[in-house]
């Protein structure tokens, strides 16, 4: 029989090329054409079971049958267990019975818990750093720019909460595995910053703190995500009912533009 070539990560499921790259243990080869695998919210993953698992007796490839939906139900199974527990809180076994798998099944997909969380944390630091970005300020005012950036994050806050609270728990479990993402996230912040004291000496807004303002943002939109049970209950909201986010950004927006003196 030929030797296995070792199943890639996540992300060799990747369908964005900016992906950030998973790590497997250097002891086993990478197929040669890997795959692409979807970003998108745990809630829309189709689920999978142990039956749908290949039995790992042969090399894998992009016609194998039930691969894709493997790598989507391990995704979620992670997605689910780490925004509960966080990485100390979290087993592998816990995200191999989530997904439906054995724990031999699973490590042949995966490393260990530790790389498969790094590249999750990874992904929401830089789908913010890409999607919550000022690129149309130098075209756009600040009314249209902190508008779009409100409603951008509201968005993610209620489409992946379960993402957004990966990143809470780390923070509250002492932000060990942020330590290197600091220095790129003050400098994109910074920018930010900039941006907006550029406003203000233009007259388009009254003075005040830049760097305070995008955290008040974040608080404010971070919340629909963080304690999303607590704003249902507050809003009178079932669980199955969906929030109208549209009346949501309308009054934060309102609300922001209003405190920095921005006529709309």
């Amino acid at each position: 029989m030929p030797a296995m070539p070792a199943p890639r990560g996540l992300h060799a499921l990747a369908h964005q090329p900016q992906a950030v790259p998973f790590r497997l243990a250097s002891a086993r080869p990478s197929p040669p054409h890997p795959t692409a695998f979807t970003v998108q919210p745990a809630s829309s993953l189709p689920p999978a079971t142990a039956q749908d698992m290949p039995v790992p007796d042969g090399p894998l490839s992009r016609a194998r049958p039930g691969r894709e939906r493997i790598m989507a139900a391990i995704r979620s199974a992670a997605i689910e267990e780490f925004s509960l527990h966080g990485l100390k809180g979290t087993s592998t076994q816990a995200i191999a019975a989530r997904a439906g798998l054995t724990k031999p099944q699973l490590h042949y997909y995966i490393a260990g818990k530790e790389e498969l969380y790094e590249e999750l944390l990874m992904q929401v630091l830089h789908s913010w750093k890409v999607v919550f970005s000022f690129d149309q300020a130098a075209s756009s005012g600040p009314a249209a720019v902190l508008g779009d950036y409100i409603r951008q994050k509201l968005d993610h806050a209620f489409d992946s909460p379960e993402m957004s609270r990966i990143f809470t728990r780390e923070v509250l479990d002492g932000g060990k595995n942020l330590e290197g993402f600091w220095p790129n996230s003050q400098a994109w912040t910074q920018k930010k910053i900039d941006i907006i004291n550029g406003w203000i000496a233009r007259g388009l807004m009254r003075p005040l703190d830049a760097r305070l303002l995008l955290q008040h943002i974040w608080a404010m939109t971070q919340y629909h995500a963080d304690y999303a049970l607590q704003a249902r209950v507050m809003m009178g909201t079932g669980p199955d009912t969906p929030i109208d986010r549209a009346q949501v950004a309308r009054e934060l927006i309102g609300f922001v533009l209003a405190g920095c003196g921005i006529r709309t």
